[in-house]
């Protein structure tokens, strides 16, 4: 089974941020805990953490894109 992962809210007011690096691409393995992605907002820039362990299945925003909070960033293969 694989698990989507969405933007994080970080803030009350944070409606959209800009993926600015993939730290894994597509058929990479990740650890839970390792750096994903970075994302960038007005306000700041914040590195999300891989929730499981497994396997880039799909990346679905790329670098310099922007997303909506709980838009679906990627998704993960589960070990």
């Amino acid at each position: 089974m694989t698990v989507e992962l969405k933007l994080p809210r970080i803030g009350m007011t944070m409606e959209e941020a800009t993926v600015v690096k993939w730290h894994r691409q597509v058929g990479e393995k990740v650890a839970a805990g390792e750096p994903l992605y970075e994302f960038e907002t007005e306000k700041v820039t914040q590195v999300v953490e891989s929730p499981v362990a497994g396997t880039v299945a799909e990346i679905r925003v790329g670098e310099g894109e922007d997303v909506l909070v709980d838009g679906v960033v990627c998704v993960l293969a589960p070990e």
